[in-house]
């Protein structure tokens, strides 16, 4: 077998070794797809993409995107991740706009100054959900929940629950309830939970957030810039910080697991449906290699 370059990339991470692990392999397409989800669970971060080749197709460089658990049609940190790698070293001239062809279509990423910023698809708000259902989930109390707006289904390309809580100290108590979760998995099918609160540990930062994707085979993600796009777009439809447009919400996540990062959102919502939903952060390269 010919041999594959790799890359290890920190997203949405403000310095090297924080933020959210990625592995870029180049040159792809003679890999199976059994091929790639073995290397995806050898790299053992949240996900590993594989660049299928050098020049787009149709529109845009061609990507799969893997988790232990499996294939997956969109994630935002492999997105940004596998664009930086792309404009650095195969799209000729460093370009500072890259289109990834991924399941869910056509993602265009832009880089300005320092930060890499995706164009998420238009987002989709599905079933909202009872307090009881995810305090049972995350093995929390009823009180805990901020209810003055919903617990919903959300998804710009990877479905999210979005929970609000009053206190950040409550999100650092969740302890997972197997059987409840199985049985919500169940229910509502594969979904990352993200936990969000209004107190941030830098007072810098708007949002603390915490993301659990334990169904994706990762208990719980470092920087989760699909279920970003989510939130962006749950918090203009509710008006969570009071208007219907957020510009460069900076949200900090990771720090549960020691991988402390920082994603920036942008969205408006014009009459009701929201458009131009935008996840940006930084992206560090720390590491290129072989697989032989």
């Amino acid at each position: 077998m010919k041999k594959h370059e790799f890359y290890i990339v920190d997203v949405f991470a403000e310095k090297k070794y924080s933020g959210n692990q990625l592995a870029v392999v180049r040159d792809a397409k003679d890999f199976s797809t059994e091929d790639m989800q073995s290397i995806t669970r050898e790299m053992n971060y949240s996900e590993t993409t594989f660049i299928m080749n050098d020049s787009p197709v149709n529109g845009g460089y061609a990507v799969r995107i893997f988790t232990p658990g499996g294939e997956v049609p969109f994630a935002g940190h492999p997105t940004l991740g596998t664009a930086a790698v792309i404009a650095r070293d195969i799209a000729p001239g460093n370009p500072d706009s890259i289109v990834l062809n991924l399941q869910v279509g056509l993602i265009p990423v832009m880089r300005e100054d320092q930060l890499y910023i995706m164009k998420q698809n238009q987002p989709e708000f599905g079933p909202v959900y009872p307090v009881e259902d995810l305090a049972k989930v995350l093995g929390l109390n009823a009180k805990d929940f901020d209810t003055q707006t919903p617990i919903q289904w959300v998804s710009t390309g990877l479905p999210t629950v979005i929970i609000p809580i009053k206190r950040r100290e409550t999100l650092l108590r969740i302890r997972i309830n197997r059987d409840a979760y199985e049985d919500f998995i169940e229910r509502v099918g594969k979904v990352a939970l993200s936990i969000y609160c209004k107190q941030p540990i830098h007072s810098q930062n708007h949002l603390h957030v915490r993301v659990l994707t334990s169904c994706f085979g990762v208990e719980e993600d470092p920087a989760t810039g699909s279920s970003g796009g989510c939130l962006a777009a749950y918090l203009v439809r509710h008006k969570v910080l009071g208007t219907p447009s957020i510009e460069n919400i900076r949200v900090e996540q990771g720090y549960a697991i020691n991988r402390p990062s920082l994603l920036f959102l942008s969205a408006r919502d014009h009459d009701g449906g929201v458009v131009d939903v935008h996840v940006g952060g930084s992206v560090i390269f720390v590491a290129k290699g072989e697989l032989i």
